[in-house]
C-alpha cells in the first residue's frame, strides 16, 4: 500500500519540472554560515566519508558542486591486472547476470527490456550489472575497461525515482527514464555503459561532449573518438542514480554478486 501510495503520488506530480527546481536549488550558493550548515546536514545525515574528498568542505560553494566532488588521489586503488573489468563507480550491485528473454530485472517482479535501453539489437546472452548510487556515493563515472568512446545517444525520458518502491511497481523503469549511453570499443569487443537519470535534478554530463540532460533537449546521438584509460572518467551525475554495463557475450565472467558493495577501481569481472 505504500508503494502504490508514493508512486500514485508522482505519477501526477512532473517529475522534470520539479527536478530542474530541485537541481537550481542545488546549485545555489547560499554562502556563509547557511550553506556550511546545509553541507553539514547533508554530510551527516548520508554519512559522507570526508576524508575521501578532495579539499574541505568549506572550499563547496554550493551542495550541487560537492555532490559531485572529486575524490583524493590514491584512495580508490585500480585493480592492474590485463584481465580485470573494474568498477566504474562506488555503489552496490542491484542485479548481475546475463541477458535473458531480452530482459534484465530491476526487482524481484519487475524487470526492464536491453534492447529498448539501448535503442534496438540483440543482447540475449550478453553479460550485464547494474549498480545504483546512494547519495552518499561519489558520482562521477569512469570506464570499467580502457578503449575508446566511438558513439553516444541521448534518450529523453521519465524521471522516475529509482529507490525501491518505484522499482518494484514501475516495470521497464530503467529503459523509461532519460538515458546517456556511451559505446566503447575495447578489446573484450563494444560494449556500452548507460547512465540512468533519476528523480531530484536528472542533469548527467559526459566528458566527450557538451551535452546536458534534462534541459529539453530532443534526442540525440554522435560518433566521437576519443581514447580512455582504464577507470577514467567519463561523466558525471549532478544528482542521481544507476548505471547499467552491458558487454559482449562470452567476454567476461562476473567476480560480484547481487547486493554487493562496490568501490571505484576495484575488480568486478574477469576477461574470458
Amino acid at each position: 500500500m505504500k508503494d502504490a501510495l508514493i508512486i500514485s503520488t508522482l505519477s501526477v506530480l512532473p517529475k522534470k519540472l520539479l527536478s530542474r527546481w530541485m537541481g537550481r536549488i542545488n546549485r545555489t550558493r547560499f554562502g556563509g554560515a547557511l550553506q556550511h550548515f546545509i553541507l553539514r546536514r547533508y554530510v551527516a545525515w548520508y554519512k559522507v566519508n570526508l576524508e575521501e574528498c578532495e579539499g574541505k568542505l568549506e572550499d563547496y560553494p554550493s551542495l550541487g558542486e560537492f555532490f559531485v566532488r572529486a575524490l583524493r588521489p590514491g584512495v580508490r586503488p585500480v585493480d592492474p591486472r590485463p584481465e580485470a573489468i573494474v568498477s566504474p563507480v562506488d555503489g552496490k550491485i542491484y542485479a548481475v547476470g546475463l541477458v535473458q528473454g531480452d530482459k534484465i530485472p530491476q526487482s524481484e517482479r519487475q524487470s526492464f527490456s536491453a534492447s529498448e535501453m539501448l535503442g534496438g539489437g540483440d543482447w540475449e546472452g550478453c553479460p550485464y550489472a547494474v549498480i545504483y548510487l546512494s547519495p552518499r556515493d561519489y558520482h562521477r563515472v569512469h570506464v570499467p575497461r580502457e578503449g575508446r568512446v566511438v558513439h553516444a545517444r541521448y534518450s529523453p525520458g521519465q524521471l522516475w525515482p529509482v529507490f525501491p518502491a518505484a522499482t518494484r511497481k514501475i516495470d521497464g523503469l530503467f529503459a523509461k527514464n532519460e538515458r546517456l549511453t556511451s559505446t566503447i570499443q575495447s578489446d573484450l569487443g563494444s560494449y556500452a555503459l548507460v547512465m540512468v537519470g533519476a528523480f531530484g535534478v536528472g542533469r548527467m554530463r559526459v566528458v566527450f561532449a557538451d551535452w546536458l540532460t534534462n534541459d529539453d533537449a530532443p534526442a540525440r546521438e554522435a560518433d566521437f573518438s576519443m581514447e580512455l584509460g582504464r577507470c577514467a572518467e567519463i561523466g558525471r551525475f549532478e544528482m542521481g542514480s544507476t548505471v547499467v554495463l552491458i558487454f559482449p557475450r562470452g567476454s567476461l565472467q562476473w567476480t560480484v554478486q547481487k547486493e554487493q558493495p562496490v568501490r571505484l577501481g576495484e575488480c568486478i569481472a574477469l576477461r574470458t
